[in-house]
């Protein structure tokens, strides 16, 4: 089941439960099978798949993410208990 993370110019940013592995998922309106998925690495924001997303869309969303890095990571390891 998904967990909401953040909301940005409409759309919501969740993960996995299930999948404690994964990428941050980005979709407008529900989670989708076609969201689109970003990895939080040490040092970038990397876009694995884009989704249904506009390239203008996902270039303000990678700068939200990272910008807001600290506080998602911390949402995952709160959700996860680590």
């Amino acid at each position: 089941m998904p967990k909401a993370l953040l909301d940005f110019m409409g759309y919501t940013f969740y993960f996995y439960s299930e999948e404690g592995n994964e990428p941050v998922h980005v979709t407008k309106g529900k989670p989708s099978n076609n969201a689109a998925k970003f990895w939080i690495k040490r040092d970038s924001i990397e876009l694995e798949r884009r989704g249904n997303i506009p390239q203008k869309d996902l270039n303000r969303i990678q700068k939200y993410i990272c910008a807001n890095r600290a506080d998602i990571i911390a949402r995952w390891y709160e959700y996860f208990g680590l």
